[in-house]
């Protein structure tokens, strides 16, 4: 297996995000170790590393299926609920797929370990 490489997401409310993004989009610059991937609730990254999830993580890594539908057939899972799954996945940036010159989507795992960062936002001053 290839080394370790860690993805991290920060968990903060939206408000703090859209903030941060629209910083970044006027210049601004990411903070040193700042994640690059956020998410609004740790509900929301929990709805997409369900241990069924992480299972299939590790089914991709080992087993290497050149397409989701030899996927499908590794997994007992239809085409079409992994298709979501996995697009849910690469918009957080764990997995990516390369395409075939077939046409034949390949799922494969970016990361090997996933650090949280949670943001409760800056306190507000007194009034």
């Amino acid at each position: 297996m290839d080394g370790v490489k860690t993805l991290r997401i920060g968990i903060a409310p939206a408000s703090y995000v859209k903030k941060r993004m629209i910083d970044i989009a006027r210049g601004g610059k990411p903070l040193p170790g700042e994640p690059r991937v956020w998410v609004s609730s740790l509900d929301s990254l929990a709805k997409v590393l369900t241990e069924k999830n992480m299972l299939l993580l590790g089914m991709i890594r080992s087993a290497q299926p050149q397409s989701l539908t030899e996927l499908a057939r590794m997994s007992d899972r239809a085409v079409s609920n992994l298709s979501r799954t996995l697009h849910s996945m690469e918009r957080l940036g764990i997995v990516e797929f390369a395409e075939r010159p077939d046409g034949r989507k390949v799922p494969t795992v970016l990361c090997t370990k996933v650090k949280l960062e949670l943001d409760f936002g800056s306190p507000k001053k007194a009034a």
